[in-house]
């Protein structure tokens, strides 16, 4: 069983974790010195989550036309290249001179680039760690999660001493040390697969993968299951109130010890076996707050459901069992940004839902519903059928 030290010796390993975590770090500066910037020009609270939100909207949209870019050029240098773009992206955000539906309009194309951006690096993974691939998922995971932390941390100093515009530039330095890591760090590589870079070749990509029966379970696997619970988690300030952060605080905590524990202590048939399991996870304690339980007892549900979405570790396992080689970006990408999209719908539903009902009844809900998908898909989920997916 691989262990932590084995993917920390990896030196190209630690040029995709510190890239990550610089990258994480940036973009959560980014996102928070953006909606605070938009609400002090405009007032509007829309826009101001519009500013949010608009580097996660746009993956949609390039998944479904830009993805087959993220097999069809060498990964460091879409990896470098991107980072060094899309500093350049955040530096001009931060001259403060564009209006601002023209920085929401960077903002969206920065977020569509981004999600190919990503599907080469977790393709690269695939490479850089040979077998290994769920134990340095998880490191990367634990990377975002505590880099968010660290984000929101640091940009909230730099926002409350010098203003918004200055923690624009620390994000801006933050991308091009992630750009430089990638470009120093990893070695030169071939493109996974050729061909034209198109719209047409990524939507062809797209309909062989969901064409085939096991990689489209799989896909809704992770996009329903995982994003039905991130709309309960949408609903932690109507419930909790001024308490909220105690149960995003626990969300956290389950989440990242699930990615912990489950990608250094199981094996591949171990995830298999405890797929199912986990799915239960992700979704039963969320049944309880039917019953409205004290904020205590609410934080340690949370907490325990949390630890179900490691369940995703071992469902992008399945992914790459699956798919073929060539296109493990796409995929990976796929499964990604419709995740992504999904938890937004989620949690715009389970707001719409909060206005007439009880925020627990709701959450309850989005519960039984995320296991009610995840009973159906778990044919898909067992299937070890061989995947009849294409290169488009």
């Amino acid at each position: 069983m691989p262990t932590y030290r084995d993917v920390a010796a990896a030196g190209e390993f630690r040029a995709l974790f510190g890239g990550r975590a610089a990258a994480s770090a940036g973009g959560t500066m980014q996102m928070l010195a953006m909606a605070v910037l938009v609400y002090a020009d405009t007032r509007s609270p829309l826009l101001s989550a519009l500013a949010y939100l608009a580097g996660s909207l746009p993956q949609v949209l390039g998944a479904m036309t830009l993805l087959a870019v993220a097999d069809r050029m060498p990964p460091r240098r879409l990896l470098a290249g991107w980072g060094l773009l899309r500093a350049l992206a955040v530096a001009l955000l931060a001259l403060g001179v564009l209006p601002v539906w023209t920085a929401l309009v960077v903002l969206m194309a920065a977020g569509a680039g981004d999600g190919v951006a990503g599907a080469a690096g977790y393709a690269l993974l695939t490479d850089v760690l040979p077998g290994r691939y769920v134990l340095g998922r998880s490191v990367l995971n634990i990377a975002d999660g505590g880099m968010q932390i660290v984000g929101y941390g640091v940009g909230g100093i730099v926002l409350a001493t010098l203003g918004a515009l200055p923690a624009l530039w620390v994000a801006a330095a933050l991308t091009v040390v992630s750009a430089a890591a990638y470009r120093y760090g990893l070695r030169e590589r071939p493109a996974r697969t050729s061909g034209r870079r198109s719209f047409r070749a990524t939507w062809l990509t797209n309909k062989s993968l969901f064409g085939d029966s096991r990689v489209r379970g799989l896909l809704l696997a992770q996009w329903l299951s995982n994003g039905l619970i991130v709309g309960a988690e949408a609903l932690y300030v109507p419930y909790a109130g001024r308490a909220a952060g105690l149960l995003f605080a626990s969300a956290a905590s389950g989440m990242l010890l699930g990615d912990a524990v489950v990608g250094r202590w199981t094996t591949p048939e171990q995830r298999r076996k405890l797929g199912p399991l986990l799915y239960g996870l992700l979704a039963v304690p969320y049944l309880a707050f039917l019953a409205h339980p004290a904020t205590i007892v609410a934080a340690a549900l949370v907490a325990a459901a949390s630890f179900g979405f490691a369940a995703c570790l071992g469902l992008q396992e399945r992914l790459l069992e699956a798919a073929p080689e060539r296109i493990r970006g796409q995929v990976l990408g796929l499964a990604g940004t419709g995740m992504i999209s999904m938890q937004g719908i989620a949690a715009a539903a389970t707001g719409a839902l909060a206005i007439t009902l009880p925020a627990g009844v709701v959450m309850a809900a989005a519960g039984a519903a995320s296991l009610l998908a995840s009973t159906v898909l778990l044919p898909h989920l067992r299937s070890r059928e061989p995947s009849t997916a294409t290169d488009g």
